[in-house]
């Protein structure tokens, strides 16, 4: 197969052709030119020791020029490989200098490209898991409410003659199915919201011990039996009040599923605290509890998709304040904020 020539074998080749040609061109007039034969050999092994020389120093220069595109051509042999560049490389001709530099500067920008094209396929690989996390989450979470409301729903339709306490019993568990599935489409909406960045706040003046006392007797409803007692004095606060009702909801929710006893909701000193004495949070989850998405292998802290303390400490992000959490496993929980 035919190889072809570097770039000194080339040129060399190429004087030493014409060198040749000229010295036979030359050498035959030389014959016609001088009469003395001495003369005219004399003329023509000058013409020869010249064009060596010329060709000698040709090809030198060839040989350098060789060199510089060696250099210039291992970059792009090795891009995937090089590291660090030689930006001080000095190169015989100005040209050569100023190609090895523009080409240093676009591989440079090309790695760079690379570099945030990974950067982005990570994010996005991130957002696929996330999204990947949230629909088995919701699908969790929706579950057992569903197929309770499927399950009493079917035992009313097949049995026309069941005892009428039984028959608003179901219809009872139903409705509270019904309002869970409500309270998780809600979560799942505003979280997009935030998102998205559409939430906005709409801020008036209230007092949030009233509200703790609304937000108390709608939990308690939901949850019988238990017991919250709110502490405190009179906190008079500018904020979106259906947004804190949400924080206070969600802190004094996470309390009441994982302690059996009484939960305190105190407010003293512009501080709101949630006390609980539960199953608590390991140390090495108090940092990721509040992430989106996250559920802990032995508890799910919020137990809605991941998203309720994400949720809670959005919005007190939003409010300028920040939700500090002091747990220990078995001994039970604070959550608290301050305005």
């Amino acid at each position: 197969m035919y190889e072809r020539p570097n770039f000194s074998e080339y040129i060399t080749a190429r004087l030493v052709t014409l060198g040749v040609g000229s010295t036979l061109f030359f050498g035959l007039i030389s014959f016609f030119v001088f009469s003395d034969s001495y003369q005219a050999l004399g003329t023509i092994v000058f013409l020869i020791f010249g064009f060596a020389v010329f060709i000698y120093a040709i090809y030198n220069g060839a040989v350098q020029m060789q060199k510089e595109l060696l250099v210039i051509n291992k970059y792009l042999e090795n891009l995937d490989k090089v590291s660090k560049f030689d930006d001080e490389i000095q190169l015989f001709t100005q040209e050569f200098e100023e190609i090895n530099q523009n080409l240093i500067k676009v591989i440079k920008r090309a790695r760079k490209r690379d570099e945030i094209k990974q950067r982005y396929n990570a994010k996005l690989k991130l957002k696929n898991k996330q999204r990947g996390d949230m629909i088995s989450a919701i699908a969790h979470e929706f579950r057992n409410p569903i197929a309770s409301i499927m399950g009493y729903a079917q035992t009313l339709e097949e049995d026309k003659d069941i005892p009428v306490h039984l028959r608003d019993k179901f219809l009872g568990k139903i409705y509270n199915n019904s309002i869970k599935i409500e309270a998780l489409l809600g979560r799942l909406v505003l979280w997009n919201k935030f998102e998205s960045g559409e939430a906005t706040l709409y801020k008036s003046d209230f007092n949030m011990f009233e509200l703790a006392q609304e937000v108390k007797l709608t939990l308690e409803e939901q949850y019988k039996n238990r017991v919250i007692r709110i502490e405190g004095d009179v906190l008079k606060i500018e904020a979106d009040r259906t947004l804190m009702e949400i924080v206070l909801k969600n802190l004094l929710e996470n309390a009441l599923k994982y302690s059996k006893e009484e939960v305190v909701l105190r407010i003293r000193h512009e501080t709101i605290s949630v006390i609980d004495k539960g199953v608590g949070i390991g140390s090495d989850e108090l940092e990721k509890v509040t992430k989106k998405f996250y559920r802990s292998g032995t508890h799910s802290w919020d137990n809605s998709m991941g998203l309720g303390l994400s949720i809670v400490k959005t919005i007190l992000t939003m409010h300028h304040s920040k939700l500090h959490i002091q747990s220990e496993e078995g001994k039970g929980s604070i959550f608290s904020f301050a305005f």
